[in-house]
């Protein structure tokens, strides 16, 4: 197994009725629970991050650590750099040998969006990399200090955008927003089920943290191929370290970077478990990827 494209893990998924789980990191300790979990259950998976948590962990610092971890990895890891709205930022992580960029124009006009994720599109493919992009607004932020609203995405316009930016994949908004939930989100399954219809590509679902099992399965029968997986991995880390450090006796740095990277474990292994249980439909010859 070894460093793949988005593009390939998606693909597939979206062709076997199943789902690729994308886990945004931090640091060391979670890119090692995250592909521990992974190599225990022998599934595929995404690991990245998104340009605004950048400040905490430098790309051309967590960039490397990233790549090389996929690679060494037992099971197809794909490399994507999330959320960025940045071209110099989303071409460094390709120079670094990430294999997908998301480019984020969903809060530009429509035609803006366009022009810029076909821009990255061309820039990606140069490296051999994959291209997600976003149609319509998912609310809040990866670090919960912006929220420009969630604005859903038009039905009508799925696959003309598709068709003109070239991504391997579609972001979707239909009432899911990144951080934590207030309430219980009710996703709009019926405009899901229609941008599947038209988009002809494999959607991606963002804001996974906080959703129910019945809500992943729901989304993969109508076409999510790929779910992120953000703040509950951060919140889980931070319980483990919180743990340790409230536990007796003595502690230290390797105790508390065991203790996160177990919070990262568990919390990988959930929502794999999840991912694999939503399957939409059988297919012998993509077995080794459920």
């Amino acid at each position: 197994m070894s460093l793949v494209t988005m593009d390939k893990l998606v693909q597939r998924a979206w062709e076997d009725g199943s789902c690729i789980p994308a886990f945004n990191v931090g640091g060391l300790e979670m890119i090692s629970g995250a592909i521990r979990a992974a190599e225990d259950l022998d599934k595929p998976i995404i690991i990245q991050i998104a340009e605004r948590l950048l400040k905490y962990s430098p790309l051309e610092y967590i960039g490397p650590a990233m790549v090389n971890a996929a690679k060494e990895a037992k099971v197809d890891i794909a490399v994507n750099m999330d959320h960025s709205s940045s071209f110099d930022v989303i071409e460094k992580a390709l120079k670094l040998g990430f294999t997908s960029v998301m480019y984020d124009g969903s809060t530009n006009p429509y035609e803006d969006n366009i022009d810029g994720t076909r821009q990255v599109y061309e820039l990606a493919r140069k490296y051999g990399a994959s291209v997600e992009g976003e149609l319509g607004l998912v609310g809040g932020s990866e670090d919960g200090l912006s929220d420009h609203g969630i604005k859903c995405t038009n039905p009508n316009l799925a696959h003309d955008f598709c068709e003109r930016t070239g991504v391997s994949a579609l972001a979707v908004a239909i009432g899911n927003a990144h951080g934590d939930y207030p309430v219980a989100p009710e996703l709009a399954f019926d405009i899901l089920e229609e941008i599947n219809q038209k988009a002809g590509k494999p959607l991606v679902l963002h804001g996974g943290s906080g959703l129910t099992d019945d809500d992943f399965r729901k989304a993969v029968s109508l076409g999510i191929s790929k779910i992120n997986i953000g703040t509950a991995s951060f919140k889980n880390v931070t319980r483990f370290a919180a743990s340790y450090l409230a536990s007796e006796g003595k502690h230290d740095y390797f105790g508390l970077n065991t203790a996160m990277t177990q919070g990262m474990y568990e919390n990988a292994l959930r929502h794999i478990k999840a991912c694999t249980a939503s399957l939409r439909r059988g297919c012998e010859s993509c077995r080794g990827y459920r």
